[in-house]
């Protein structure tokens, strides 16, 4: 989208499944985990770049040995600060000890981050500020070895105030009290009962501390322990996590909202937020790639036993459809099916704009993550005149001459870049009163695009929120080149409601469509239902969270969309440009047809799949009255 919004995270883990000398052997180095979680973050960066992490765990260590490790940057290009940083101590270890260097066993117990057990994070600031602090993994250590634990996530919570009152007492007292910090106390709280449910049981049988203590080791129950903690989160999530005594886990939401793929093989174990940078970094098929499916969780055992577990009864499938249309990486074969489908679906509507004009039309797109539904917008222009040209060429053969059937094939869209993204600035971190003048100068435009006074240019970006970046830059840009209209096509619909489970908007303020609606009801006189809406959203937000319905979808239900179209044709219009404006949204339908298996359309319709999400659209709207612009959850 042109406007930059706050995104995911993204999560990557790996457990070796072989001894340290094994990958030596056979690739090389013992640095092979390493290596691959380096490759697998460098390759997710897309869903992070204000920070990252990595943890390590050492299998087997003895004890009083250093067997946690966990570094965070906030720097630019955070993972290869990392990785430079755990480099440097292969580089000392080698030049202080070149007779015992070689020796996978001797890096093992040497060197820091030569575990078998890694966790990579990769951090978009949703919420908080940017700092290393605000870096996942987090850890929480223990003299008890089964009581250490550390986490890392990609989610949205919308009940973390509910989850603080169900910790006990003194882990209530929480000096911290964001959603990450919620999250890990929650689980380290349900390890504490699993670790004391075990001494307890083990103590009655008469055996030792110690005994007991290596009994704890091989036999926390981790599934009971992410039973007990995820019960009552409420939200979109993928959870990754490694116990002390060598556990790990990845557990993802029930209604898989958030994404989360796995690979295993006899040497490996790997995780990751998005398919395709499994595929590549390991070389292998689609079809080698598994899903980790909603509502369970992918568990390593100490001993390395892998099983894919129900924690949560699955609920709807309910992937977060926006990410698809804007976030995850295009070439997931998925993702390009379906952002191709989306482009081609509005094909009809384009040209319907146009007249069916391609002679006096330049079509273009903006920004990159657009390319693939502009694709299919241009191919569905293709089949439509292939179809016109045919009927054209089969009614009239005996009729037209060699230049008349050269003339009619030639009909095809002008494709043009009139419009890029020159200076990767991250606009959206900047204050309100720098971002304008940031923003001037993040794109540029072809001034040799060739666009003629009586030319329609359409220009497809792949959803519009704001349309802030629109209209205080692109469109003024676009008008530079002296079209005679401008259409701005949107390859989403219309984004309506707050969204508290994927990408994270929350704002009412922020939507152009919301406020679109809210000046029509203002241009009608009808401030008497914004007025009663607001007062029936404060009686609600006083019920149980589970009996609250969305009251913000009446602010849409007398409006047509279309009507709402053209206001925010009229909102984003800016004062000096001299071109008509329109603009055209894919529909709910045309949504529903291209991404089949994503069904999580709760910002474009106000469905939403867990009863956190009516609460968060209530106090949203609240808010908006209130004139709040903090968060709602």
């Amino acid at each position: 989208m042109s406007d930059t919004i706050k995104h995911e995270c993204g999560l990557v883990y790996i457990r070796l499944l072989k001894p340290l000398h094994f990958y030596q052997n056979k690739y090389g180095t013992s640095r092979y985990g390493l290596h691959k979680m380096h490759q697998l973050m460098e390759k997710l960066i897309n869903r992070g770049q204000d920070g990252a992490g990595v943890a390590t765990l050492k299998l087997g260590m003895s004890p009083g040995v250093n067997y946690i490790d966990r570094l965070r940057s906030v720097k630019e290009k955070a993972p290869n600060d990392i990785f430079f940083q755990i480099n440097r101590s292969f580089i000392e270890a080698k030049s202080k000890n070149p007779e015992h260097y070689d020796d996978a066993n001797w890096q093992k117990s040497n060197i820091p981050f030569m575990g078998e057990v890694i966790l990579g994070h990769l951090r978009y600031g949703t919420f908080g500020k940017n700092s290393v602090r605000n870096c996942h993994p987090f850890k929480r250590s223990n003299n008890s070895k089964a009581r250490n634990l550390v986490v890392a996530g990609n989610f949205n919570l919308t009940n973390v105030g509910e989850l603080i009152e169900h910790l006990g007492p003194s882990e209530r007292e929480l000096s911290d009290k964001s959603d990450t910090a919620v999250v890990m106390e929650n689980i380290a709280y349900s390890l504490d009962r699993e670790n004391e449910r075990l001494f307890q049981k083990y103590e009655k049988e008469g055996l030792s501390k110690t005994e007991i203590l290596k009994l704890i080791d091989t036999n926390i129950d981790v599934v009971k322990v992410l039973k007990d903690s995820s019960e009552k989160w409420d939200g979109g999530y993928v959870m990754g996590g490694i116990t002390g005594n060598g556990d790990s886990f990845v557990i993802r939401d029930p209604n898989g909202i958030r994404p989360a793929y796995y690979y295993k093989d006899d040497e490996i174990v790997v995780v990751a937020s998005e398919r395709p940078v499994i595929q590549t970094v390991f070389d292998v098929d689609f079809n080698q790639v598994s899903e980790l499916k909603p509502g369970h969780a992918a568990i390593v055992k100490q001993n390395g036993y892998f099983e894919e577990v129900i924690i949560n009864e699955p609920k709807e499938k309910l992937s977060c459809v926006f990410e698809r249309i804007y976030f995850s990486r295009w070439n997931d074969g998925d993702i390009y099916n379906e952002r191709h489908c989306l482009g081609k679906n509005l094909a009809k509507n384009v040209l319907k704009a146009i007249n069916f004009d391609l002679e006096n039309t330049v079509f273009s797109f903006i920004p990159s993550t657009a390319k693939i539904a502009f694709e299919g917008l241009i191919n569905g222009i293709n089949e439509i005149f292939d179809e016109i040209k045919a009927n054209e060429l089969y009614s009239k053969t005996n009729h037209l001459g060699f230049d008349e059937i050269k003339d009619l094939l030639a009909k095809r869209p002008r494709v043009k870049k009139v419009i890029s993204k020159e200076v990767k600035q991250r606009t959206f971190i900047a204050g309100d009163e720098g971002r304008e003048s940031l923003v001037n100068t993040a794109y540029d435009i072809c001034y040799g695009a060739n666009i003629k006074n009586n030319d329609t240019l359409v220009v497809l970006d792949d959803s519009i929120v704001r349309g802030t970046t629109l209209k205080q830059n692109i469109l003024n840009l676009l008008d530079r080149l002296n079209p005679q209209r401008i259409i701005i096509v949107s390859s989403a619909p219309q984004i309506r409601y707050p969204d508290c489970y994927g990408v994270d908007m929350s704002i009412l303020n922020n939507f152009i469509a919301f406020k679109a609606a809210i000046e029509l009801h203002k241009e009608n006189d009808n401030q008497k239902l914004i007025d009663s809406t607001y007062e029936k959203a404060l009686m609600e937000l006083k019920k149980p969270t589970n009996q609250q319905e969305n009251l913000l979808s009446a602010i849409y239900e007398d409006l047509d969309t279309d009507e709402i179209t053209r206001k925010i044709s009229q909102m984003l219009k800016p004062d000096n440009m001299k071109a008509d404006l329109k603009i055209i949204f894919q529909n709910i339908d045309g949504l529903k047809n291209a991404c089949t298996s994503s069904k999580g359309n709760w910002c474009f319709t106000g469905y939403y799949p867990t009863p956190g999400g009516n609460n968060v659209a209530n106090r949203s709207f609240v808010n908006f009255i209130e004139k709040k612009t903090e968060r709602p959850y």
